[in-house]
Parts: structure tokens; sequence; C-alpha cells
């Protein structure tokens, strides 16, 4: 006989939502924050992008949409926690601190949206609210934070107190963290987000992004080997796996030109990639030698046009669109798509669907755990006594958060293990993904016969690793937390049999 269904982690938190509800229904701001919370099952997942100031955060959120939406300037817009999300028509609403929501005027300058404050100091504004059609937008709303670590002290507090808010839960599902090396206060910042409670400590909601990655090798055509290179080394760093799910390298410039790259700007590369390469090369040592050197007696495009390319492609996109047209791709789509590729965006949107979307509902669920935890605390009385032990029933008993408690604990060096054991339990405890697939190191289009002879397989290994008198007692409890999610893999699988 089939074993029963078993409520999904998201029912059940959605229950108790409502029975929080109920309990504090004499309490408008109590039923308010909790009916906020219950109807964010059913929006989007919410990703807000964060990092220093010029980490490259509107550009690289531009890319992920495939559009110029967002500012890229350092304009006032840029100091204002901007959310976009999808909708049937274009609209930019402003939130202020102490008055109604107005519309903002949208306007294009150069192919980019623009929209100004209308005198309102950033200081007095909430947020923007940027609606925009966009299929890239449906499943996720990105928002866009200021700079940390800013000039700006209020520009910074207003990133912080959105990311990592010291009374509440942070109103993002999960977080993109943009930083162009590892310094001490990219950690400090990842540590205030690292919450400490017991649904709250796992790096499960976050993703480090080594942006502007073309910069590193100072615009050479190696430039972006050079970056994943030292992302791998950052991916290894055991504090920094203690803080985030992985690190990848970017080169958003690029990924957003790419996706935006216009007719005439494929032309201006047609044409300078017909220079001889002494001449184009020596006008490519630098950015401002680039705009302003013309080679003798050499047509080429206006010094106007040449800053506008270094503006959108980079040096280093400049030189790998005249090299491509070089190489014989004379066609404007396939060069986007070769900027595209290269840039890292698609190994990026690969991770955000793995890391990100497919554990949906355990973002939101821990969401709403944090916020029902919130309203006990600040509101505690004797009817909602059975509530606060549910809370804990489900913090201790839902496999999910094991999971993510263990991944922690095995990342932050709490359990030893050899290396292949090592990367085999973060794998089947959903480090690299969620799907079937992806924790038992298979290909996405695997077959159900080869899930479940390796899931079988990993079954029987790690119960081997639980049972062996050799395993300490942090390695035997791990393995059972692996065990635990080798037969989840089953279940799902319809290979569990009773």
């Amino acid at each position: 006989m089939t074993a029963p269904t078993v409520p999904s982690l998201g029912s059940v938190v959605r229950v108790l939502l409502r029975r929080t509800i109920d309990t504090y229904r004499d309490s408008p701001q109590a039923v308010g924050w909790l009916q906020h919370h219950l109807g964010r099952f059913d929006e989007p997942l919410r990703v807000a992008i964060a990092g220093k100031v010029k980490a490259g955060k509107s550009t690289l959120l531009n890319a992920l949409v495939g559009e110029e939406i967002a500012p890229t300037d350092a304009g006032e817009c840029t100091r204002v926690v901007t959310w976009y999300q999808d909708a049937p028509a274009p609209r930019v609403l402003m939130y202020p601190r102490s008055a109604p929501p107005r519309p903002l005027t949208i306007s294009r300058s150069r192919g980019a949206l623009t929209f100004d404050l209308q005198g309102t100091p950033t200081e007095d504004v909430d947020r923007l609210v940027v609606d925009w059609p966009s299929q890239n937008l449906r499943s996720t709303t990105l928002i866009d934070t200021p700079g940390i670590a800013s000039l700006s002290a209020d520009t910074s507090a207003r990133a912080g107190a959105f990311l990592a808010p010291e009374d509440s839960p942070s109103q993002a599902d999960a977080v993109i963290y943009l930083m162009r090396h590892l310094h001490a206060s990219d950690v400090r910042f990842l540590e205030s987000f690292f919450d400490q409670g017991v649904a709250r400590a796992t790096p499960v909601n976050t993703i480090a992004v080594l942006s502007r990655a073309d910069e590193i090798g100072v615009g050479r055509l190696d430039a972006l080997s050079s970056a994943r290179r030292i992302a791998r080394r950052y991916r290894s760093d055991d504090k920094l796996r203690g803080l985030c799910q992985t690190v990848v390298a970017v080169a958003g410039l690029l990924a957003q030109t790419g996706r935006t790259m216009r007719q005439d700007e494929f032309a201006a590369l047609v044409e300078l990639a017909a220079l001889p390469r002494a001449d184009l090369d020596s006008m490519l040592l630098s950015a401002d030698r680039f705009v302003r050197n013309d080679p003798a007696d050499r047509a080429v495009p206006s010094s106007d046009t040449r800053a506008r390319l270094i503006e959108r492609f980079g040096l280093f996109g400049v030189r790998l669109g005249t090299t491509l047209v070089r190489q014989g791709i004379n066609d404007p789509t396939r060069i986007a798509e070769e900027l595209v590729k290269r840039s890292g965006l698609d190994e990026l949107r690969m991770v955000l669907n793995n890391q990100f979307s497919e554990r949906r509902d355990l973002l939101k669920a821990r969401s709403a755990l944090l916020a029902v935890e919130l309203v006990l605390q600040r509101e505690p009385r004797p009817a909602a006594a059975p509530l606060a032990a549910e809370v804990e029933r489900i913090l201790a008993g839902a496999h999910e958060f094991a999971e993510l408690r263990m991944l922690s604990t095995l990342r932050a060096g709490g359990v030893r293990l050899p290396v292949e054991a090592m990367e085999d339990a973060e794998r089947l405890l959903g480090g690299d993904g969620g799907s079937a697939a992806a924790r038992l190191g298979l290909p996405p289009g695997a077959g159900a016969a080869d899930l479940r002879a390796a899931a079988l397989d990993a079954v029987a290994r790690w119960q081997r690793k639980a049972e062996s008198p050799m395993s300490s007692r942090s390695t035997a409890d791990a393995a059972r937390v692996v065990v635990r999610s080798c037969e989840g893999i089953l279940m799902g699988l319809g290979a569990v049999q009773r």
C-alpha cells in the first residue's frame, strides 16, 4: 500500500498563520502583519540585490530582466529601495514615509528608463515600486537596494534597515550579494544577514556574486577565466561557505549589453574590427585613449560613438565584440548571445533557479515562521502558548529545516567527513539544488529508473555510515539526516511502499 501523503511544509505553515490570525484577531497590527505574510505565499519570490556602492547592482538587475529598467547612474533613485515586479502595464509608484503613494513620470534616455522623485528628498521616501511587463519578473520580484558602506550614512542605514532589520524578518526571501573582491565589510554584512535563530541559522537564502568580473583582469580577454578561478577559491573559503550558498563570477555590464544590444552598436563593432589589429590594440590600452585617439588616416566611429560603446560594453566588451566579428560572426543576434554566454549570466540564472526557485515554498515558509515568532514575542498571551509550541514542533520536525541546519553544520566544519563524503552529503542535502537529479548528481533529464537506482544506492551508502560503530556521534547524526533526504527523494519518485 502506498504511504499516506504528508502535508507540505508550506501548507502546514499556512494553517499556523491562519490560527495565529484568529488568536490575534483583536490586534489590528498583528493581524495585518500576519495576513501580509500569508499573502506572500501566493506572490513571486522576493530576491534583493545588495552590495557596496558601484558593485553593479542595477546593471545586474537589468541583465536579469533583459531590459534597461533600473537606473545605473549615481542619481537619487539609486539611493532608494526599489522594487521591480511584473504587471500588465508600466508604472512607477513612490511611497513617501508620511504621505500616500503617488505615481512618477516615466521617461527614456538613450534607451534606459529614467524617473525622478519630483523634489522629494530621498530620506523621506520609503520605497519605489516599478511595475513592468516582463516574463522574467513573473516568478521573481527583484529588489534593488542602496549601496552598503556608502559615504552617505543615511544611504547605508537605509540598505541595512531593509536587508537586516533589527526587530523583524527581512522583506526579502533571498539575497544576491555583489562584491568586487572579498573585503571585511562584505563579511560583516553577510554575518549581519546570517540570522542566529533556529529557523534563521542557514546561508540557504544568500548567493554571492563576484561582480564586474571583466575588470579583474584589467579588461583582458582572459579576464573572466581569472574571475572564475577567484570565485572557485572563494567557494572553498570556510568562512564564506558558512555565510552563503555559493559564489559566481559575472560580468554584469557585458550581460546587460548582450541582452539589450542595438543595431548601431553592432555596426560600430564591425567598423572597429575592420581596423588593423595594431591600431585597435593601441586604442584599447585605456578607456580614455579609446575615446580620444584616432588612428592616422583611418576611418573609425566618432568619438561620441566610442564613448557610448565604452559606457555600454567596457574595454573588455569592446575587445570581445570586435574579436568575435573578426572570427567571422557577423550576425548581431549571435554576437549578443555570445556576449551573454561569456558574461556568466547563464550560470547565475541556473544557480538562482536551483537554489531559490526550487526552494520557493521553503523560503516563504521560513519568512512566515519568523513573522509568527515576532508576533508571539511582541504580544505574548496565554492563548498563544499552543502556537509557540507549534512553531517549535515545525522547526524541530520539518525535515526541510533539518536539512538546512545540517548543511550549515557541514559547511561550518561542525562535522568532519572525508572530502568525497562531504561533497556527497552536501549534494544529497540539496546544496546544489533541490531537484532529485541535482541531489543525486545526475543530468536534469535523467529517467525515473536511473533516479530510483541512484537514490537506493545513496540510502544504502549512508545507512551503513549511520549504523557503523566506527562513526562518531556527529557523523552518525549527519548520516541519518542524509538518509532521510534520500528517502524523501524516493517518496517523490513513488518508490516507497508500505
